[in-house]
């Protein structure tokens, strides 16, 4: 049976794929294992897809029929959760949504009353309650959960990331795109206290319309922005916020290696990067590995998420990780990914470096590299089907030690991921759509 877990929470299509139900069977299931039952305490927050209060709905449902208050936190960003969660006296948090996905599919992400995501073992004695729903048995009417309205505590984040703000000093003109999801109730705020100007775009979420033709996973919307008005510097969001990619003063998007890239030759040359290491996942571009060793830095990868990316961090004491799609880990301010506290900090080496965007993106030159998502039935199977597995093999063997091809099923999503990396751009993208399209033959 598949794993109800994937690499980021559960997620699948609204009211389809991840039903009330299961929500109903997480809540009880999380309030039993980590907000231990009667007395104890449960943060829910949400992005701003239609689905969204349905699941609140059903997540608190179950986790107060186990006894738990459940404090509703409303539209935040993940990052907002995971730090209000950390601070507080909560045994868990759990965010609905589905990050960058679109409007259609919603998800459930745990974390731990520390504010982390929560390791394997844990979501699997999480997903095994769930499964097992009448081996609960919850409490009777006097002890009950109660419903909390914790709306106000978003305001301990933003006061969190307006006092870092406020210690840059920059008159810039920047685009933010909110992506129609929860960046919008803080990001324009916590951004203009450094100073600069906020141009604040795709902030008018309507339900359907989260990370539509915009966000972090659609960036081309926001550089055409930055071009159109002449601005210093874009940020792209996605729909919960813990992404960011940028754009350049010219309209050329900046990835989350890049950034990686910038903000940790910032660190070495300051000397402030924790044992000279970045920690980053397997699909990292070899361009970012290259810069970084080059300034006298350590490269070390994980598997793909950013709670694998996390654990690294943590057992090699690093202080910088994250991943290409822009979701980016500064340990010294939270404990996942955060697209705004991202934002500050290249707005601070902005201010501090006084070189434009495109100059400090400049030191990581990348290597050609090509993404493919496919839908595919059978994602999971794909080395057992001698055809495909055997197309991938020559692939390698075609770019003969001058990049590399990663395959693996997504975790997120009913899709094989492809990566192909090389010298060349026409090589790269050859490979790329043929390996997609056997895929498509063979594991449908």
């Amino acid at each position: 049976m598949t794993r109800l877990f994937g690499t980021d929470g559960i997620r699948g299509v609204a009211n389809v794929d991840l039903t009330p139900r299961m929500a109903y069977d997480l809540g009880r299931a999380t309030a039993s294992r980590l907000a231990k039952g009667p007395g104890g305490h449960l943060l829910i927050g949400q992005d701003t897809r239609r689905s969204g209060d349905m699941f609140v709905a059903a997540v608190a449902a179950g986790a107060m029929s186990m006894g738990a208050d459940v404090h509703r936190l409303g539209v935040c960003p993940t990052p907002a959760l995971a730090h209000i969660t950390a601070a507080g006296h909560f045994g868990a948090g759990i965010m609905v949504s589905a990050s960058h996905n679109p409007a259609r599919d919603n998800g459930l992400k745990v974390f731990d009353g520390d504010g982390f995501k929560l390791e394997d073992t844990l979501e699997d004695e999480l997903e095994a309650m769930m499964l097992r729903p009448d081996e609960l048995s919850g409490p009777g009417n006097d002890t009950l959960g109660r419903g909390v309205d914790a709306g106000g505590r978003l305001a301990d984040y933003v006061q969190h990331r307006t006092g870092l703000a406020g210690m840059i000093a920059i008159t810039a003109n920047v685009v933010v795109d909110c992506a129609h999801g929860s960046a919008g109730v803080v990001a324009p705020q916590i951004l203009a206290a450094t100073g600069a100007t906020i141009d604040a775009r795709f902030n008018q979420p309507d339900g359907i319309n989260i990370n539509l033709d915009c966000g972090a996973t659609a960036p081309a919307a926001a550089a055409a922005i930055v071009t159109e008005t002449g601005a210093d510097i874009g940020f792209a969001l996605d729909g919960d916020a813990d992404r960011c990619v940028a754009i350049d003063e010219h309209g050329k998007v900046v990835d989350g290696d890049q950034l990686i890239g910038i903000v940790a030759l910032d660190r070495l040359a300051r000397g402030t990067l924790g044992n000279g290491l970045i920690v980053v996942s397997v699909l990292s571009n070899g361009g970012l590995e290259e810069a970084i060793t080059r300034a006298g830095g350590r490269v070390a990868r994980t598997p793909v998420g950013d709670k694998y990316i996390l654990d690294g961090m943590l057992v090699m004491d690093a202080v910088l990780g994250g991943e290409k799609s822009g979701h980016i880990i500064i340990r010294e301010h939270a404990n996942a990914g955060d697209g705004i506290l991202t934002a500050l900090e290249v707005l601070s080496i902005l201010s501090s470096s006084g070189k434009p965007l495109s100059e400090l993106a400049a030191q990581i030159p990348l290597y050609p590299q090509q993404q493919r998502a496919v839908p595919v039935r059978h994602k999971e199977q794909w080395e057992a089907e001698p055809g495909f597995a055997k197309a991938v093999e020559e692939a390698r063997h075609d770019l003969d030690g001058h990049g590399r091809v990663l395959v693996r099923p997504s975790g997120t999503e009913q899709s094989l991921r492809i990566m192909v990396e090389g010298d060349s751009d026409d090589q790269v993208a050859r490979i790329a759509d043929q390996l997609a399209a056997l895929a498509v033959e063979r594991l449908n």
